[in-house]
């Protein structure tokens, strides 16, 4: 499996879009020198993986899980050809690589970094209010391909061009579309996952309690 990045992409700092009194980091733009990614520290609140980035709300974004986020140009495209590279607020935005289907835990060389699947995203407030659509975090978990995010095993540098390279494939075979409709309620899926003990701490015990 592997796939291209298109663009790196770093925020420009806003208000929150959603009206909370924070700042967000939703507006990431392409920054053509590439990002140097590390490994921040293993709670929220220790901010994004990506130099320069922007996290406002820490209560739900960085931190070593949620370090660095792709997200297709392909889907970019599917929701409106005119959304640029970094739109979704992806670190990552890459091509030729469905992420959906890439498998939790599974590692990738990415230019100089070494980067791991690690939990999937949860549409927010934000999001919705940041793409100004009626409906959208139903239609968005409805669609279910919501990109993925990683955590920093060797920090360095990511270049646009660079390849995402697998490095090994977890045997457990859950996939981080599986990890996203189990997340979102899907119980039957959430059992799987659970069983396959793949995820980290708080996001084993969410699933724990959904079933």
């Amino acid at each position: 499996m592997t796939g291209l990045v298109l663009s790196t992409n770093v925020a420009v700092s806003q208000p929150d879009p959603g009206g909370a009194d924070r700042v967000s980091g939703i507006d990431k733009r392409p920054v053509s020198a590439g990002i140097e990614v590390f490994a921040p520290g293993p709670s929220y609140g220790d901010g994004s993986g990506v130099l320069g980035d922007v996290i406002g709300d820490s209560l739900h974004h960085g931190g070593m899980h949620k370090a660095v986020y792709a997200f297709e140009r392909e889907e970019l495209s599917f929701w409106d050809p005119s959304y640029t590279n970094g739109f979704f607020g992806e670190n990552l935005t890459t091509s030729g690589i469905d992420l959906s289907a890439v498998l939790i835990n599974q590692r990738f060389r990415v230019g100089g970094a070494v980067l791991e699947v690690s939990v999937p995203r949860r549409p927010c407030r934000t999001f919705g209010a940041w793409l100004e659509r009626k409906g959208w975090m139903k239609t968005f978990t409805a669609h279910g391909r919501v990109g993925a995010y990683f955590r920093v095993i060797q920090a360095g540098r990511i270049m646009p061009g660079d390849s995402l390279v697998a490095l090994d494939e977890p045997a457990h075979g859950v996939t981080m579309g599986m990890a996203f409709r189990a997340k979102m309620g899907d119980k039957d899926l959430a059992r799987q996952v659970v069983a396959a003990g793949c995820l980290p701490g708080r996001y084993h015990e969410e699933l724990l309690r959904l079933i």
